[in-house]
């Protein structure tokens, strides 16, 4: 069920009744749990199974690490789960690569590479793997200490809003909360209406349509020139940024009507000013976690600069490799590492220089920053989205002036006219967002009819200009 399908509506409706019909916390939690099995099991019954052991067995590993905090016991628990992770996610991308190699070298290899094309990715495994590490390693360090009761923990581990496709949380952001369920409140069921709104409306507006544009022209990277090239990766970065924020604004909104509060996960990245604080706003809850368990457990800025440099360039790498089994995904977590690199380096250059960060040439450079940040994640956009190292390659190249497209990929005006307004749009949120923040409690006030002919227009809006129903990109992942 994608939350922007009326299954998906309909289903929360009638978990909203059952919820709203319960008597106490008890049966709150198991509305809530229930609710989730049935959500998870709508994409593939069969991996609940996979699901029931995997949060299971890690609830006996987190119970002996709360009792003890055993070194042992955290190394198995990570061993245990990156391992299974690593064999049903990225197995075939090894021994594709392992073939290839032995081709190229002409090595006796045999046969041909493993054609596991049919192969599914447990849905949300990334995620859900990464909600339950993060438990175990805030135990051992000694950062959490309330116990979890097994019934608290399915519900953290499972909790339909975030659990396919995040925001990734630690215990610390909703153990308690899920606790302590309480009734339904009108106030959060409006709030949480209006922000699942904004994400529905960001999927389905923005991301559907977008998508068939980006689909087309990254199919044909050779009829792209140098102004095809950039409104290719501008429609795939557009999309990719209402598909996955709005997403988590929707689950967001669904957790509100709950009374449960999540963490924002985009805060207007292409507004950013350098890749790190691109990164700091992409993302949000992803680029904590590896900062806080991979990043700061390599060393993280302690052990001098070439230490540093390494460990930025190896969270990002290992980030890149998280989003997916092909390493076009590396490659692009290569660059960003890349980027970050060269950030600290220029920071360093700056304080050496004597450069203040408020001085008239610091600001200056901050601004200049902007389009240059753009540019790059652009650039890097295109190997996250092509098919290929051999696409990737020919649409840099367009992007760059190299191109060379014998004949142009045509694009309606009007299609070109939703990727620039879609940008505008972007550039623009930081305003939009206030402005709507400060119009929020005058909208409450406004007559209930005009509101009711406001959401019925915004709904056939919807009905007959939003794309055709796609996936959320972050469910590959």
């Amino acid at each position: 069920m994608l939350f922007s399908s009326p299954t998906f509506l309909l289903f929360f409706a009638v978990l909203l009744m059952f919820y709203a019909g319960a008597r106490n916390y008890r049966e709150r939690a198991a509305v809530i749990l229930v609710g989730s099995l049935i959500f998870y099991a709508s994409w593939k019954p069969a991996y609940l199974i996979l699901l029931a052991v995997s949060v299971s067995l890690n609830y006996l590993i987190y119970s002996g690490l709360s009792a003890t905090r055993s070194k042992r016991l955290l190394v198995m628990g990570l061993v245990l789960n990156l391992g299974f992770l690593g064999t049903v996610k990225y197995l075939a991308m090894a021994l594709e690569s392992l073939w290839m190699l032995g081709a190229w070298f002409d090595l006796p290899v045999g046969g041909a590479p493993p054609g596991w094309e049919g192969w599914a990715l447990p849905l949300g495994i990334s995620f859900y793997t990464f909600h339950m590490l993060s438990v175990m390693i805030d135990v051992y360090r000694g950062e959490w200490t309330r116990r979890i009761s097994f019934r608290a923990w399915w519900l953290y581990v499972t909790f339909f809003p975030h659990m396919i496709a995040g925001p990734i949380l630690r215990a610390s952001e909703l153990v308690e909360q899920l606790e302590n369920l309480q009734p339904i409140q009108a106030a959060s069921v409006k709030l949480g209406t209006l922000v699942f709104m904004a994400g529905l409306v960001k999927k389905v507006l923005f991301a559907d349509n977008l998508s068939l544009l980006a689909d087309d022209l990254f199919s044909h990277p050779d009829m792209l020139d140098f102004y095809m090239a950039w409104l290719a990766t501008t429609a795939f970065a557009l999309q990719i940024y209402f598909d996955f924020s709005g997403y988590s604004e929707m689950a967001i909104g669904l957790a509100l009507v709950f009374g449960v509060a999540l963490p924002r996960n985009f805060l207007c990245p292409y507004t950013s000013r350098s890749v790190r604080e691109f990164w700091q706003r992409w993302h949000i809850t992803l680029s904590r976690w590896l900062r806080d368990y991979l990043y700061f457990s390599l060393g993280g800025n302690r052990r001098g600069m070439p230490r540093n440099l390494a460990n930025l360039m190896v969270t990002m790498l290992l980030g890149g490799l998280w989003h997916g089994a092909a390493w076009t995904f590396v490659f692009w977590g290569f660059l960003h590492g890349g980027y970050l690199v060269l950030h600290r380096l220029l920071l360093d250059l700056y304080s050496r220089l004597g450069v203040r960060a408020d001085s008239p040439a610091a600001r200056t450079l901050s601004w200049m920053g902007w389009p240059l940040t753009l540019a790059l994640v652009w650039i890097a956009w295109v190997f996250f989205r092509a098919h290929s190292f051999h696409d990737a390659w020919i649409i840099t190249a367009a992007m760059l002036g190299f191109g060379q497209a014998a004949e142009v990929r045509p694009v309606r005006s009007y299609v070109q006219f939703l990727v620039w307004g879609s940008l505008l749009l972007v550039l623009l949120e930081p305003y939009i967002e206030r402005g709507l923040r400060n119009g929020l409690q005058r909208w409450s006030q406004l007559n209930f009819t005009l509101r009711g002919a406001a959401y019925a227009g915004l709904v056939l809006t919807l009905v007959f200009f939003g794309g055709s129903s796609q996936k959320f990109i972050y469910f590959d992942f």
